[in-house]
Order: structure tokens, then sequence, then C-alpha cells
């Protein structure tokens, strides 16, 4: 941000046009020919290595100036402010049409939902007077909108794994491999059918916690949409 400010008080009108105009006399005072020109005496031609180090020393003197102003601060602090909502607001879409691709057609509608409402207090920040309270209200709730599409994409690929993953047949295989302990009488293969079981029997575990967290996750998002 000091970077920004800095650069800005650089590239500032006023100060490039000095800048512009200094450069421009330093030039018509270092060359002996333009003096005679314009009616002076050549023989008093400033130095080039006076010149133009006194006029960048000016330069640095109008930089230093506005960098010390109150109002430039102000108008300054104002615009990244402005330059903040529309960062978030532009994230907000990117992240929208990422989540586009990954929800079903019930979140979906209620996403729309949330970005029409998003779009509706930020359509009314940038139409309206603005003041602070309009300006924080507007970043928290494009932070909130931010927070909440990240978390339905990761809700809508979780469910979408969880899905993919067939638990019936994970527990038929777990009842299909205890009956078969019960036929063998190999150790080995005894052993092996037992870790088989014991690895089914941790993936239904995991995915009982899947499900919970979804479940809780999918309560936030409601949460959130109100």
């Amino acid at each position: 941000m000091k970077a920004r400010l800095i650069l800005k008080a650089l590239f500032k009108l006023r100060n490039l046009g000095l800048l512009i105009l200094l450069l421009g006399a330093a030039a018509l005072i270092t060359d002996s020919s333009a003096l005679t020109v314009f009616g002076g005496n050549g023989v008093f031609a400033v130095p080039d290595v006076v010149a133009f180090p006194a006029v960048f020393a000016a330069y640095a003197a109008f930089v230093i100036q506005t960098l010390n102003s109150k109002a430039f601060h102000d108008d300054f602090n104002q615009k990244e402010k402005l330059r903040h909502i529309q960062d978030l607001n532009y994230a907000c879409l990117k992240l929208s049409n990422e989540t586009k691709r990954n929800t079903n057609s019930t979140y979906l509608q209620k996403m729309k939902k949330v970005m029409e409402d998003k779009n509706d207090i930020v359509e009314s920040f940038f139409r309206g007077e603005r003041g602070f309270l309009k300006e924080r209200i507007t970043e928290q709730t494009l932070n909130l909108v931010v927070s909440y599409l990240k978390l339905l994409n990761n809700f809508c690929i979780r469910s979408r794994e969880l899905s993919g993953v067939d638990v019936s047949a994970v527990a038929g295989r777990i009842n299909a491999n205890t009956r078969k302990l019960g036929f063998t009488k190999d150790i080995h293969m005894m052993d092996d059918i037992r870790k088989i079981i014991e690895m089914d029997e941790k993936l239904i575990n995991r995915l009982k916690d899947e499900k919970k967290d979804l479940e809780r996750i999918s309560a936030k998002l409601d949460y959130m949409e109100s």
C-alpha cells in the first residue's frame, strides 16, 4: 500500500506537469543557442550538472509536499477502499462461476439468491451517497459472500465425492468376509480377511464422519443464506 501511495504522488498530474515545465526550463537555460534566440547572453548558460539535478530536487520536494498533504491521503484512502470493494466483488463473481460447475440445482438457486442480494447492496453503494456505515456494510457483505461461496463450493465437491461411494457395497463386502472367517481354516488367509474387514470398517466410519461434517456445513450454509 505504501508503494502505491508513493507512486500515486509521483504520477500526480500536478507534479508531472511541474516536472515537465521545469525540465523545459532547464533545457532552455542550459542551451546557449536558445538563450541567444530569446535575447539572452549565451555565455551565462547554466551547466547541465547544475540545472537538471535542481529540477529533480524541486520535483522531489513537490512529491514530498504531496505525501504530507491530508487531502491527498484522504483521497488516496477513499480510492483504496473503493478498489478493495471492487476486488471483493470480482472475487465473488469469480467464485460463483467456479461454484456453478460443482453445485446441484437446489444449491444453484440458493446461490443465485445470495448473489442477487449481494448485487443489490453493491449497486446501492456505488449509486447512492457513500458513507462509513454504508461502506462497512458493503465490505462485510462481500466478505461474507466470499466465505459462503468457498464453503458452498467445497461442500458440493465433497458431497459429489461422497455420493459416488456405495456404502451398501462396502457393508456387503464386510458381511461376506465375516462369513468367510467361519469357513476358513488357514491362519494366514484369516489374517488377510480380518485386515480387509478392518479397512472396510474404517472406510465406513470415515464416510459416516464425512456425512456428519457435511450436515454441519449444510446447516452453516443455511444460516449464512439467511
